[in-house]
């Protein structure tokens, strides 16, 4: 059996990215009823808010999910205890440090993953003894690693320095890349840009027209001297740029990003002014699809490349 099927007893080793304010219930549940991990994205709630759409996930799938928590959320420690308190099973972590947190998590007996974009960090996870491992490459959406590296040089390079189940990120959008992934030595994907603009994602539909209209080279790495993420070029995206151009201060630009800018473009759809998250394979989506589109979609890819991989001349030397 598949290393992360059996780690979360799933069906598919498919985890949907936590994405904040696209990764509400809804989604989540239709993830994990088509037999992948849907996540919670705790990155864009208050814990009231949360504990709402941990109660409507138990009513809406009785299989395995999870949240994502970035660790440098301002009220982490309300967040953690309310996850031990509605006994949540599974924790992706991201943006920090896991040692803190990892040990009280698996304490209570909570599965633990960890987003890294190093090898190194992968080590100092495998260290503080989570569970498995998301490599996320250059080429993802939303907040993203300073090393640059993509998910092609990463994963090999993560697999050799890890043991752990390891899981790839950034850039799979298609089952073909899931495959590729497979072959490089990751155990499953998480998929992100495809689930945040799905029918049953809570992104704004001027946000998913947007992604769905984007050509290559429309998303750029912007915000390196505080926290990267990946955006599509839009007017905030241009007022950005040009304050780094102009060897903006780091506190120049925090006044510039302020507060809500995210939950502006995605969320409310105010395209001009707002943060639009999505990775690169944004450029691979035209449609908006339902989350069993998508997963019929991605297996149908799969099997097709597995197939010709087996009787295919062209794999022959």
């Amino acid at each position: 059996m598949n290393t992360i099927c059996k780690l979360f007893n799933i069906k598919y080793p498919i985890i949907q990215g936590g994405m904040v304010w696209c990764s509400g219930w809804k989604l989540a549940s239709a993830v994990s009823n088509q037999g992948g991990l849907g996540l919670l994205g705790t990155g864009s709630m208050h814990p009231e808010v949360l504990q709402e759409h941990i109660h409507k996930m138990k009513k809406a799938t009785n299989k395995p999910w999870g949240v994502n928590l970035p660790l440098l959320y301002p009220e982490l420690d309300r967040i953690i205890d309310l996850i031990i308190d509605e006994e949540v099973k599974i924790v992706f972590t991201s943006a920090g440090s896991p040692k803190k947190w990892t040990s009280k998590l698996k304490s209570h007996g909570i599965t633990v993953v960890h987003v890294v974009s190093s090898s190194l960090f992968a080590k100092k996870c495998e260290d503080a003894g989570v569970d498995a491992i998301v490599a996320e490459g250059f080429e993802a959406g939303g907040h993203n690693g300073r090393e640059e590296t993509t998910t092609l040089s990463l994963i090999p390079q993560v697999r050799k320095a890890t043991s752990l189940p390891l899981i790839a990120a950034g850039g799979i959008g298609s089952g073909q890349a899931w495959m590729a992934a497979q072959n490089l030595g990751a155990d499953g994907v998480q998929i992100g840009s495809l689930f945040a603009v799905a029918k049953e994602s809570s992104a704004h539909p001027n946000f998913k027209k947007t992604v769905f209209d984007a050509k290559e080279g429309d998303t750029k790495l912007s915000l390196k001297g505080l926290a990267p993420v990946r955006l599509l070029n839009n007017e905030f995206f241009q007022t950005i740029y040009k304050m780094e151009q102009g060897g903006a201060s780091s506190e120049e630009l925090k006044e510039t990003l302020g507060k809500g800018r995210a939950k502006k473009g995605m969320f409310l759809g105010e395209l001009d002014e707002g943060e639009l998250e999505i990775g690169q394979v944004s450029a691979m989506i035209q449609e908006e699809r339902t989350v069993q589109q998508i997963f019929e979609a991605l297996m149908s890819d799969y099997l097709m490349v597995k197939e010709e991989i087996t009787n295919s001349s062209k794999y022959q030397f």
